[in-house]
C-alpha cells in the first residue's frame, strides 16, 4: 500500500511499541508524519496515543530467515519512507560466558542485519526524491562492553554502530544517516531492577527520561537536521 501526502513526512519505525518508540510516536502526532509502525507483540498501547492515520506492519524478525526475507521486505516495508527510525531492541539475556552460536546469530539477525537490509531498501527511493534520514539507535553498552547478561545485545549495537563508506555519496543527495547511542533510560525493562549503583555512575546522577530520548530522536531525523551524517551521538548523561 503506497500512501502520497503532499509536505507529509513519510516515517517507519522499527521498533515502535517500545517504550521509547510510543513516546516517539505521541510527540509526532503534533508534526506532519505519516506513521508506519512496526511491532511484534503489542500495538494497543500505539493506537491509544495516536488519533491520525497510521499503519501498523506486524513482523517477528525471528522468523525471517534468507528463504522469506525478500518476500517480507517487498510485502510489508517496501513503501515510500523518507526516514526511518529503527529502535529494535532483542535481548536474549546471556552473558559472554553463556552465549552460544545461536543466540549470536538471532541478535544479530534481529537488531542489526534486517533493520540494515530494509534500511538499504528504502535508500534506493529516498535518493530518487532526494530527501531521506535514518536514524539507528544503539546503547551506551557498546562503549563498556555489555552488562552482565546483555553481551549479544550489545555486541549487536556495537555492529549496527558501522555505517558504510556509501553515506558519502548519498548525502550529496540530501540523504543522512547517524546513530543515536542511547544511555540508561527510564523504561519499562528498568523498573524491576535496583538501580541506585548504576545511576551513580552516570555523572548527570539520573536516568534519562523516555521523552528527552524521544526529543533527540525526532530533532535527528526532522528536516530542519540539513548537515549532520555518518555520525554516532551518545546521549548518556556523561558517560
Amino acid at each position: 500500500m503506497q500512501i502520497v501526502r503532499s509536505n507529509v513526512k513519510n516515517i517507519l519505525i522499527l521498533g515502535a511499541s517500545s517504550d521509547i518508540g510510543v513516546e516517539v510516536i505521541s510527540q509526532l502526532s503534533k508534526k506532519n508524519f505519516f506513521i508506519y509502525a512496526h511491532y511484534f507483540n503489542n500495538s494497543k498501547k500505539i493506537k491509544n496515543i495516536y488519533k491520525k492515520k497510521i499503519i501498523f506492519i506486524k513482523s517477528n524478525f525471528k522468523s525471517i530467515n534468507s528463504k522469506n526475507l525478500k518476500n517480507v521486505i517487498s510485502k510489508k516495508f517496501n513503501h515510500n519512507y523518507d526516514c526511518i527510525v529503527n529502535l529494535v531492541g532483542f535481548i536474549d539475556n546471556k552473558s559472554y560466558e553463556n552465549t552460544n552460536i545461536e543466540s549470536i546469530f538471532n541478535s544479530l539477525k534481529i537488531n542489526t542485519i534486517l533493520p540494515m537490509l530494509i534500511e538499504k531498501n528504502a535508500i534506493k527511493k529516498m535518493l530518487k526524491k532526494k530527501f531521506g534520514r535514518i536514524l539507528n539507535c544503539s546503547s551506551i553498552g557498546v562503549k563498556f562492553g555489555g552488562g552482565k547478561n546483555s553481551f549479544n545485545y550489545s555486541l549487536s549495537k556495537h555492529c549496527l554502530e558501522f555505517i558504510p563508506n556509501s553515506y558519502k555519496l548519498w548525502s550529496k543527495k540530501n540523504v543522512l544517516i547517524n546513530n543515536l547511542r542511547i544511555g540508561l533510560t527510564n523504561t519499562k525493562i528498568h523498573k524491576k531492577k535496583n538501580l541506585s549503583k548504576r545511576i551513580k555512575l552516570v555523572p548527570m546522577q539520573r536516568m534519562a527520561s523516555k521523552e528527552e530520548i524521544a526529543n533527540y530522536i525526532i530533532n535527528t531525523i526532522d528536516e530542519k537536521n540539513s548537515y549532520m551524517t555518518g555520525q554516532t551521538i551518545t546521549i548518556s548523561g556523561g558517560e
